[in-house]
């Protein structure tokens, strides 16, 4: 049997194409996902600044928690949003144990200069005792001395850039406050970017965080090794700290290679977890069908004396001849686009870009196995029927297909419908998270009992949306289509079943984004009502700018805005929030900002710092009330209790935690403002408020309230993204694999199409019902999967936002815009691709096809102002010029004019129609009546072109001529 086998591979290579594609795509998805969660595992920065330091001391990057699971206790953590800090107090406790030689703090922080100051970059503020903590082969001594309080060390080369020397005066910003410094000394450059020095004091003052440090750099005694060291480094802290050795040291250097790694590990486990199943579900549908269509060489091989053991073991034994080579092949693609998706997050900031991709073998490996472990699943599977017949009957049991599957499969699918629809009751009684983690099982009953009853539901969809097809709507091909589908269901059930699955995971993953999108969106439109908004081009806004906002003549109320995160604990699970720190009077807060308070008050959130008010949605999932103590950890990890004093309808998009700002600076990376929200005086000059308002600092952007929108949206940004390739991916494998499947089912067929040839049927006849059976294939699919994915949609959205779900907007053209009565200059030209020329067809009559913008600056949109309505007079009509390769220009404009004289696609700028224009100018100045045809298409005389000429000639375009 293994030769038989060997030579079906061999010399049938035909039969197993199908499989081979599957296999490939599916190996190329495992691969790139794997790739993408190895990374996340393992993803590490190499130490820079700390490299010579061999033991750090840094605050936990997690919060965490431990509850007792099914296997015993159980843990689970989440990245801080804001970097952990350690006490600066440690510091004496650590300098003090034997082995150490010296414990520097380490300290940096934002500093912005005046205007005054020159041209200096943002710098990073450090103290200057951490000057010794520098890359390999670099050195931050100082050209000076060290700097006192008042004074600064500022980097040589920005120094340069700036024009300053020691003994210079400059005006700098930092989050904890402001003030005039004299450069004391210059420093060499550093590997982290431009940096300034400050006393040891004052930078701990400056940076905002009073009493803290990011780190604490040790270094040991001669003769002390890194793990004894580190070892009495543990002691002195006794777990108020992390002991960090090795690469973990780069992670204190890089905060954010923790949030990194949980979006690799999120990204290449949850959606690597959907793109398996996925993977391995078409894999075992291709490699049925095409070992079901063998169904008649299996019968002879039984007619013969084989054995059901044999028929088995040569399936087997294809199966592992094929599918280690195919997903081989896979690994290759599957690398490729783990790189791009790599790269796209780096770009995109979800990743530090330190972080290399990690390419071991175990991706490789698990993509093998798996590619293996369901070719033989599915050989298997497909090998019961042919391998149970009896010699006898083998022959006449191949020719007919089974009108349904086996009983048990029928059972175990109702069973997981049932499920389905006893977890979609469930989750429409429940709220927010809870919701949202019940659909993922509402989806995954569903789309097991599809690929379990796929069969029967093909049959039932291609008989009713066949009908039509079989009242003669679509003619001979049609009916012949419509019942080829229904009467071949169990075929087809394997190019349906990938189009379900997919539309359902990627119909949730886009439509749930458009529904959060839509819902922020309208919760920012409107309680954004603020008159202006001031941002920022720097690291932000520093923490008096609010208070100097509201002393503005014109402004009657200032709030600043800290943005910052939180997290929360829900059930077992740790999520994250976003969290608004509020300065001024809270009062005053529904004047710039209007949350829809549904109980409580804001003005409560002033009587203390230990105050929240959080949105409705949030409270629900956390259970509490107003009145109540609501348990977070602050962006450092700090845990906090909170008394809630207010609810609110619209944080969605806007911030579902409000708190004092007092309560959040300190445990932020850097307490700048993000913005500062401000309200008008009844009566002020907008274009003065904001004029006076943008002087405030150096940085400072002044916008209206639909500012605050734009930085909402950048928060949802990379999820969009990642939803969408994630959609892209699966969508794009599912429209292979269905048009794999079918071209399989095609193939094999060549008997059937060959006898309605015989028959009569034409060649059009034929392809029209190929065409007709692919759209009914497609439509069950989408219309199975669509109901999928709106039943699972349904409890998510409003669990989330409260609402229905809500559909992607779709791409469209605002060109040309709507008339107005009254005069006004010409509208810009319209993007380009709402005007790109189609040269494949002559314009024709009535069509908006005329001509396209070639944008030849200010000379050309003059003549557009003066045209606009195309009544060109004699002495401004347009030229035609006969250019290179028998192709005519306008000066200003190009009409695509071929040799024929024919005029190609395109639209003028002002949506003009060329044959209405064509109409009124039915003849030729210089040669009448042989003029423009008034046939299918324009044409310029004889006389005004030359094919083949590359002259310069200018005539009259006798289309334009008065």
């Amino acid at each position: 049997m293994n030769g038989l086998a060997r030579a079906s591979v061999r010399f049938r290579p035909a039969s197993f194409v199908g499989s081979f594609i599957a296999l490939l795509l599916g190996a190329a998805i495992i691969t790139a996902c794997g790739a993408l969660l190895q990374t996340g595992i393992t993803a590490h920065v190499q130490p820079v600044r700390y490299a010579e330091s061999p033991v750090v001391v840094s605050g936990d990057p997690y919060a965490r928690i431990s509850y007792q699971g099914g296997e015993g206790a159980e843990s689970k953590e989440r990245a801080l949003p804001e970097r952990s800090r350690v006490e600066s107090a440690l510091t004496a406790r650590i300098a003090a144990r034997p082995g150490v030689a010296a414990a520097v703090p380490d300290l940096s922080f934002p500093v912005q200069a005046e205007k005054r100051t020159g041209a200096l970059p943002v710098l990073t503020g450090r103290n200057f005792s951490a000057a010794a903590l520098t890359a390999p082969g670099s050195s931050a001594r100082a050209k000076g001395h060290a700097p006192r309080a008042g004074e600064v060390v500022l980097e040589e080369a920005a120094a340069r850039a700036a024009h300053l020397a020691p003994g210079d005066r400059v005006s700098l910003t930092a989050p904890g406050g402001s003030g005039n410094y004299v450069i004391s000394g210059l420093a060499s450059a550093q590997s982290d970017g431009p940096s300034v020095w400050f006393a040891d004091g004052v930078a701990e003052r400056l940076s905002g965080h009073p009493g803290t440090v990011d780190a604490i750099a040790v270094e040991p005694r001669d003769g002390i090794t890194t793990a004894a060291l580190a070892g009495q480094v543990r002691q002195a802290v006794d777990g108020r700290a992390e002991v960090a050795t090795g690469d973990a040291r780069g992670a204190v250097e890089e905060p954010a290679l923790a949030e990194g790694k949980t979006v690799l590990i999120g990204l290449g486990g949850s959606f690597g977890g959907i793109a398996a199943m996925t993977a391995i579900f078409v894999v075992i549908g291709t490699i049925a069908l095409a070992i079901g269509q063998r169904a008649r060489e299996f019968a002879m091989l039984r007619a013969v004396g084989a054995t059901p053991g044999q028929i088995r073991r040569t399936i087997a034994t294809e199966a592992v001849i094929l599918a280690p080579a195919a997903a081989a092949l896979g690994v290759l693609p599957g690398l490729a686009l783990a790189r791009w998706w790599f790269g796209e997050l780096v770009d995109r900031g979800a990743v530090p870009g330190q972080v290399s991709l990690d390419i071991g073998v175990v991706p490789m490996l698990a993509a093998v196995g798996t590619s293996v472990l369901a070719a033989l699943t599915a050989g298997w599977v497909a090998a019961r029927r042919p391998a149970k017949l009896r010699p006898s009957q083998a022959l006449g049991e191949a020719s007919v297909e089974p009108a349904r599957p086996g009983v048990t499969r029928i059972v175990m699918g109702l069973a997981a419908l049932a499920g389905g629809g006893a977890l979609t009751g469930l989750a429409a009684r429940l709220n927010g998270s809870d919701a949202a983690n019940t659909a993922l099982g509402v989806v995954m009953c569903f789309l097991l009992a599809v690929a379990l009853l796929g069969p029967l539901l093909a049959r039932l969809c291609t008989s009713v949306l066949g009908l039509p097809l079989r009242a003669s709507a679509a003619g001979a091909a049609g009916s012949l289509a419509a019942d080829n589908t229904r009467a071949q269901a169990r075929r087809l059930a394997s190019a349906i079943t990938p189009i379900v699955m997919v539309t359902a995971f990627c119909g949730t993953l886009i439509f749930i984004q458009s529904t959060i999108r839509h819902a922020s969106a309208q919760n920012v439109e409107v309680a954004a009502v603020a008159d202006h908004v001031l941002g920022s081009t720097g690291p932000g806004l520093p923490a008096a700018t609010a208070e100097r906002a509201a002393r503005v003549p014109g402004v009657e109320s200032a709030t600043g805005v800290l943005r910052t995160g939180a997290v929360y604990r829900s059930g077992d699970e740790l999520s994250s929030t976003t969290v608004l720190g509020i300065s001024g009077d809270p009062a005053e807060l529904p004047k710039v900002l209007d949350l829809g308070v549904r109980s409580g008050s804001l003005s409560a959130l002033g009587s203390s710092r230990d105050t929240v008010a959080l949105d409705t949605s949030l409270a629900e999932d956390l259970g509490v009330k107003t009145g109540d103590r609501v348990p977070l950890w602050l962006g450092d990890g700090t845990k906090v209790r909170p008394t809630v004093v207010a609810t609110y309808e619209r944080g969605l998009g806007v911030g579902q935690v409000l708190m004092p700002r007092a309560a959040v600076a300190q445990h932020v990376s850097a307490a700048l403002d993000g913005q500062v929200l401000v309200s008008a005086a009844p009566g002020a000059d907008p274009k003065t408020v904001a004029r006076q308002l943008a002087a405030l600092s150096p940085q400072a952007t002044v916008t209206d309230a639909a500012g605050y929108g734009v930085q909402a949206d950048r928060n949802q940004e990379l999820n969009s993204w990642a939803n969408t390739v994630m959609a892209a991916v699966l969508g794009g494998f599912a429209a292979i694999a269905a048009a794999n499947t079918l071209v399989m089912t095609v193939l094999d067929r060549r008997r059937e199409v060959g006898l309605l040839r015989l028959s009569g049927t034409t060649h059009r006849q034929v392809r029209g019902m190929m065409r007709w059976e692919a759209l009914l294939v497609a439509a069950s699919g989408l219309l199975l999967g669509s109901a999928i994915a709106w039943t699972t949609l349904v409890p998510i959205a409003r669990g989330l936002t409260g609402a229905a779900p809500t559909s992607p907007p779709a791409p469209h053209c605002n060109w040309p815009p709507e008339p107005s009565s009254s005069p006004s200059p010409p509208p810009a030209c319209p993007p380009a691709h709402c005007c790109a020329p189609d040269r494949s067809k002559p314009a024709r009559h009535g069509s908006d096809a005329t001509h396209r913008h070639r944008g030849r600056g200010e000379r050309n949109r003059a003549r557009r102002t003066s045209n606009q309505a195309l009544n060109f007079p004699a002495d401004g009509g347009h030229r035609v010029t006969h250019g290179h390769h028998g192709r005519h220009e306008c000066e200003d404009e190009e009409a695509v004019v071929d040799d024929r004289g024919h005029l190609g696609g395109g639209r003028l700028c002002g949506g003009a129609d060329l044959g209405a224009m064509a109409a009124r100018r039915p003849t030729c100045p210089r040669r009448s009546p042989r003029t423009v045809r008034r046939d299918h298409h324009h044409r310029i005389p004889h006389h005004a072109r030359r094919p083949g000429s590359r002259s310069r000639r200018r005539t009259r375009c006798p289309l334009h001529a008065p």
